[in-house]
């Protein structure tokens, strides 16, 4: 069992680093002073001069299955990837990508959204949570009508990324009340059949919407899968989502550690430099180990894709310790650096209100221990299965 990357891969995580280091970090104090001044963190048309950039270095869909024009690198190489782009706060994405679940779109579907969405012609969003159905994804509400060749949606879905700015969504209704979780069905909805969205104001940089369907009416032909198909499609798009968190949180805890181990060198108290203290030395160390913790859950997430295995369960586990993990070393640097670190002219902050996120969205903490608790209590997994 080898767990070192493979020459491909190192070369790949440096060129992407490169990358980062080179087109990204160059432009946070622009990030810093436009939130500062409540502006858009980069205008839209810089975002999408730095994905050609990406795109003439050869990174477009980086997950993209080659006959799309994607590089199809794969689960552990695209946890590699957001691991250096999580080191930057510049609000960066590689083009080239769509929903996993956007896959399982008929001949014609694919080539009205899923082929669009990876030429960057068309924006998509999904949208499964509402007001009384987060976490609880059984107790969703909206309900789709079938009325001859049409179905009538009605119903609100809320906290949806993207959903402000989709040209179309994904959206879960339910069909048939009678059968429970299995009577959801997936539609591709596009906004000009008639849903609204509004913006959703939180305490980070994060500006979900809420979806509003007001006897909006969608062909039968917009059924993505197949009638009341939809469940397993919501549960593959977020299982899919989770271990993206922990490669996510891996990445920003290891540029800000790094930033706190160097200023923790140059900040003396007492004439001397603060890394002398046991204090400072004891956080750098525990960040250090969980860091390492998190990054071999990911890691092993994605490798059990790789490998064609179901890896919900260390999907969760790695949700779980990753975003907690963040939330930590985030803390303990910010702390490091005291009241600077409080301040809007260093990162901190933000990535303090970004963090707290991580343990909500896509499954709060609660479900993640719900879940995993439940599969070894059952016997669906063992302790010590995924070696």
């Amino acid at each position: 069992m080898d767990l070192r990357l493979t020459d491909e891969q190192r070369m790949v995580q440096k060129t992407i680093r490169q990358f980062v280091e080179k087109e990204l970090m160059p432009l946070e104090n622009e990030v810093l002073r436009n939130d500062i001044e409540g502006k858009p963190s980069l205008p839209p048309e810089k975002l999408k001069e730095l994905q050609l950039k990406a795109k003439e270095a050869g990174f477009w869909g980086i997950n993209t299955p080659a006959e799309y024009g994607g590089a199809d690198l794969g689960q552990v190489m695209m946890a590699l990837v957001l691991m250096e782009t999580a080191k930057t706060f510049v609000p960066f994405q590689f083009g080239g990508t769509a929903d996993n679940i956007l896959y399982y779109a008929n001949e014609e579907q694919k080539e009205k959204y899923l082929i669009p969405t990876i030429n960057g012609e068309k924006k998509s969003c999904f949208a499964m949570t509402e007001p009384g159905a987060g976490s609880d994804t059984r107790n969703i509400k909206m309900t789709a009508v079938r009325d001859g060749d049409e179905w009538i949606l009605n119903g609100e879905k809320t906290f949806i990324t993207g959903g402000n700015e989709a040209d179309f969504v994904m959206v879960i209704a339910v069909t048939d009340k009678e059968l429970g979780p299995k009577g959801v069905t997936c539609f591709l909805v596009d906004r000009d059949m008639g849903w609204t969205s509004e913006y959703i104001h939180t305490m980070g940089d994060w500006g979900p919407a809420s979806l509003f369907f007001d006897n909006v009416r969608v062909p039968h032909e917009n059924i993505l899968g197949e009638v009341n198909g939809g469940y397993k499609l919501g549960l593959e798009w977020i299982g899919n989502a989770r271990w993206i968190v922990g490669a996510r949180a891996v990445g920003m805890a290891e540029r800000a550690l790094q930033m706190a181990i160097d200023y923790s060198k140059e900040r003396e108290t007492f004439g001397k430099p603060i890394a002398d203290r046991q204090a400072i030395q004891w956080m750098i160390a525990d960040s250090a180990v969980e860091i390492e913790a998190a990054k071999w859950l990911v890691l092993n997430a994605a490798h059990t894709l790789d490998r064609g295995e179901d890896n919900r369960h260390l999907a969760s586990m790695a949700k779980l310790y990753g975003a907690n993990m963040g939330n930590r070393v985030i803390d303990r640097v910010l702390q490091i650096h005291g009241g600077m670190g409080y301040t809007k002219e260093f990162p901190f902050e933000k990535w303090y209100r970004e963090a707290r996120l991580w343990r909500i969205y896509d499954g709060t903490d609660e479900i993640q221990r719900m879940i995993i608790s439940r599969n070894l209590l059952k016997g669906n997994v063992k302790i010590g299965d995924f070696i």
